[in-house]
This record gives structure tokens, sequence and C-alpha cells, in this order.
């Protein structure tokens, strides 16, 4: 198969999120996965890594961990979802997305495995696609000879595909309520799956984390014997400032009096929680005879790219793209807008898939601005623009309806001066579609 045949087998697999959470976990644990990757020759055993879940912030910690490894001389690979534009973006080394030529012939390898054990009975049924990519990972970092992979659950943990890896670190991002038809409606059962990704004896990250939550993943560590570096305990942070909406300041190891000083190029406070834990990960690494530097977690730090996550476009107007889709990645833009853009006129282009908790979302967001623009992106998942008004329009001080989403995004440049702002939010599906559009847009622009 060639590249775009590949992407369209693999997009014809269906949708695992479509089944109810019992049946989910049950049709969906890490048998599959395990019987592939056995067929593959286990390739994701052929380098060290370090696995990331959580509810926000775990894709840009991921991102961090693998850019201070890759500045410390490293060949990383990095493992991600969702993807904004392109599916290979789920799949990098060193930095850059794979070529399309060592996306098509992974899949060919592992289409050729997967009928092999079906034949054979070895397989009850098809793996979905996040275990098909995920055992691309698996094969194209142990083909490209990768010296240590970051994997970032895609949903919950326990039986997330990537949780066949045995890590030499595990790092567990602040957890909050999503997805809970699939992982359960309580704190203490969502972390219980998040918790799912820790190994007898792996040193693990935990971020600040509600009580409820920090509960469960200290239980689940003592039974498991990992040692636990907390950030809010092992570090303290000095000079924070915030400038133009990027966050910077000092990190303190209190046990060694090692300070690292945390300048992300990405937007938002919150990013300096992310910064912490790669920073926490990687002295448990040099802690293993890793050969990464102080200098290299800094400036790996600085370094790291992660699109899509108030990401601004231009300015006067700012133009911002932000996934924030569920209700601690809404608190989280709110006081950015809080802390950034009080006193400014601000349009929001809102659009959110159906499993998503989008009156809680709105109720945080839609005071900030001065009209909402409710749309939808491509998806079937989508909620239709017009019934996302009906939903959440009581929230907004003014709103219209704008189903294409280009549409509402030349509709909001069209009325912003050059004081305002637009934020594209609520949903990765909805970033990736405009990110892409805007590329375009700036093309014709500069003919």
């Amino acid at each position: 198969m060639n590249y775009d045949e590949t992407v369209r087998a693999l997009m014809a697999l269906g949708r695992e999120l479509a089944a109810p959470r019992q049946a989910r976990l049950q049709q969906f644990g890490l048998e599959h996965i395990t019987t592939l990757a056995e067929d593959l020759g286990n390739p994701h055993f052929a380098m060290p890594c370090a696995h990331v879940a959580g509810t926000n912030g775990k894709g840009s910690t991921a991102a961090m961990l693998e850019s201070i490894l890759r500045t410390s001389g490293l060949r990383t690979g990095l493992y991600t979802s969702p993807h904004l534009e392109r599916i290979n973006e789920r799949i990098r080394i060193n930095g850059g997305d794979i070529a399309d030529q060592t996306f098509a012939s992974a899949w060919t390898r592992v289409r050729a495995s997967i009928e092999s054990l079906m034949a054979a009975g070895k397989l009850g049924a098809h793996p979905t696609f996040f275990e098909c990519i995920t055992a691309m990972a698996f094969s194209i970092f142990a083909q490209q000879g990768v010296d240590f992979a970051v994997y970032e659950v895609g949903l919950g943990g326990r039986c997330d595909a990537t949780n066949i890896v045995q890590p030499r670190v595990t790092i567990l991002t602040p957890i909050d309520f999503d997805h809970e038809n699939f992982l359960g409606h309580s704190l203490r059962e969502i972390a219980g799956e998040k918790a799912g990704i820790l190994k007898e004896h792996v040193p693990a990250v935990f971020a600040a984390q509600l009580r409820e939550a920090h509960h469960v993943l200290q239980q689940r560590a003592a039974e498991l014997r990992c040692p636990i570096v907390e950030t809010a305990e092992a570090y303290r942070m000095e000079g924070e400032e915030i400038k133009d909406g990027f966050a910077g300041a000092t990190a303190v190891e209190i046990a060694s009096g090692s300070s690292y000083l945390l300048e992300p190029r990405l937007a938002g406070r919150f990013q300096l929680q992310n910064a912490l834990n790669a920073v926490a990960a990687a002295r448990i690494l040099q802690g293993r005879n890793y050969r990464v530097t102080d200098e290299n977690i800094v400036n790996g730090i600085a370094t790291t790219e992660w699109p899509g996550r108030l990401e601004r476009l231009q300015t006067r107007p700012d133009v911002y793209l932000d996934g924030a889709h569920n209700p601690g990645a809404a608190r989280e833009l709110a006081r950015f807008l809080e802390e950034n853009f009080a006193g400014r006129k601000v349009y929001l282009i809102f659009g959110a898939m159906r499993d998503k908790a989008v009156d809680e979302v709105t109720g945080m967001l839609f005071p900030h601005a001065q009209e909402v623009i409710f749309t939808q992106p491509g998806t079937p998942r989508a909620v239709s623009a017009r019934q996302l008004a009906d939903m959440a329009g009581d929230h907004a001080k003014k709103f219209v309806v704008i189903e294409d989403a280009e549409q509402a995004l030349e509709s909001a440049l069209a009325k912003a001066g050059p004081e305002d702002a637009i934020f594209i939010t609520g949903s990765l599906y909805l970033v990736g579609e405009l990110r892409h559009a805007w590329k375009e847009r700036r093309k014709v622009a500069s003919r």
C-alpha cells in the first residue's frame, strides 16, 4: 500500500470510543496489542522509554521530555495523540514527523502480522485504529534505531495500548474529569485507570493532584513499591514572571539545591508545571546514568514545540489555537484570558465533540468573550453548531452560528480590530482543521 491507501485503511477501522465503557474495557484490554507486538518481535522492548498519562498536560510534558533527551544527543522517538493535521504527527523521530513511506511500510508489516494472526485464530477481532498505530510506532522506533522513546497514553492508562511498555520512568500529569463514559464518573475511578500505567519498582513523577486522585495514585504506587517524586514537594518555584502570556521561573530541587531556569516557549502559566514534570523525569534518568546534563534540561524545555496548545498564529489581532476540551483545560484557558486579555475584546470560535462536558467548559470560557461563534469540525463525532448554540448559548454575552469552520474564522477576522483577540477552542479536531486552513490562507496571501 502507498501512503494514501494506508491512511484510508487505518481510518476505516472505526471508532473504538463508540463502545460503552465496560464493553470497551472488556473487549479492548491489552490482549490484542500484546499478541500483535509479540508477533512483530516485541519491538517496544528494543529501547528504553518513558510513559506519560494524565488528563491535561501529558502531551506537552512528553514533548518537553523528548526535547531534553534529544538535546542530550540521544536519538529519540515520540508517540502522541491525537494528530492535528496529518496522521504522521503521532510518530516522531528526533523531533520530526516520520516520512510517508516509513509510515506506509510500517502499516504493511503490521497488517501482514494481523492477517496471519487472524487466520491462525490468535486474534479474536481486528485490532483497533489506536492499537494498530501503536504497533506501528513500536515497529518504526525499533527499525529506526531509536535510543529512547517517550509514549503518551491515548486514553486512560490501564487498558491503553501503550501500556505494554516497560518504562524507565512514568509520569502522571494532573488528573481531572474527561472521557467519563469510558473512564468512570468519579475522580477515584478516573485516577484508578490512569494509575494503571504504574509498574513495580519503576520510579514515578506525580504532578500536583486533586486530593481524591492523589490518594489513589499514592495507594497504587505503594502497592507496587514505586519510588515517587511529587513535584509539589520536591521542588519550589522562584521568581515566576509572565510576559506576553509566556511564563518563566526557576525550579529549585529542594533535596540537592540544584536550580533550573524554566522558560518554555509554550504560552500559559500551566506550562511551568509541565516543564517541572519533565525536569523531575530527566533527573530520575540522570540518576540512572543517562548522560543528560542540567544544561540539556534547561535548553530542552526552552526549545520544545507543541502546536495547538495556546499557539499564537499572529498578532494585531492576536489569533490563538487551544484545544481546551475538558474542564481542567478550560479552567487553564480561562485563567490565561483573565491574566492576559482582561479589558480586551475576545472572539471565541467554539466547537466540541459529543462526549465532552460542554456545559461546564462553556460556563468557564464564554464569560470572557465578547462574542462566541459556534461552529463544527468535519468529523462525525462533532456536535452540530446549532445544537451547541442550544446547549450553551445562554453562557454567551452574544453568539452567532456559522457551521463551516473556515467561514467562522473569516467572520471573526473581519470583525476583530488590531487590539482584539480570537481564540479557536473546544476541540483539538477544530484546532487541527483551522490550523491547516490558516496555513493554506497564508500561502494564498503570499502569492
